[in-house]
């Protein structure tokens, strides 16, 4: 279980983006955003944290693999997470989209517990926690460019 946040802080900075490994290796941006646990839930993946004011999700529309959060925050309107790229909504609460390109979808969930103090943890066997904030270009890749040819 890795401590990452408060639900006070994502609540305040509308987000929080962080980076994780996954089973196969590889990294995964993360996104934590504010849910009232009130919204109906579509998902069937358990998530005790959606009652408690918080949902995490992978960091991508199902439709086109975009971003939410590209370093800005993740935009929402109305308890809803906007795709910036071609606007389709899903419920902060579910991770459904009832609109848009991404229709019929659900957001990939992410397994987090919230402790009485408000206290988020990672709490997903298939996920390492790597550090808070998105991937960056240092974090996998070359030392130098000279792989690079013209």
């Amino acid at each position: 279980m890795q401590e990452l946040t408060t639900v006070e802080t994502v609540h305040e900075e509308g987000s929080w983006l962080f980076t994780v490994r996954n089973q196969y290796g590889e990294q995964e941006e993360i996104i934590l955003v504010p849910c009232d646990g009130s919204v109906e839930q579509h998902s069937t993946s358990s998530r005790s944290a959606a009652d408690d004011g918080v949902a995490a999700w992978v960091n991508r529309c199902t439709h086109e693999a975009q971003q939410f959060d590209t370093g800005r925050g993740v935009p929402m309107r109305d308890g809803q997470l906007i795709c910036p790229r071609h606007g389709s909504m899903f419920d902060a609460c579910s991770g459904h989209c009832d609109n848009g390109d991404a229709a019929g979808t659900t957001l990939p969930s992410v397994d987090i517990t919230v402790s009485g103090d408000g206290t988020v943890y990672l709490t997903d066997d298939e996920l390492t926690f790597l550090h808070e904030g998105g991937i960056s270009e240092d974090d996998d890749g070359p030392d130098s460019t000279s792989h690079i040819s013209l």
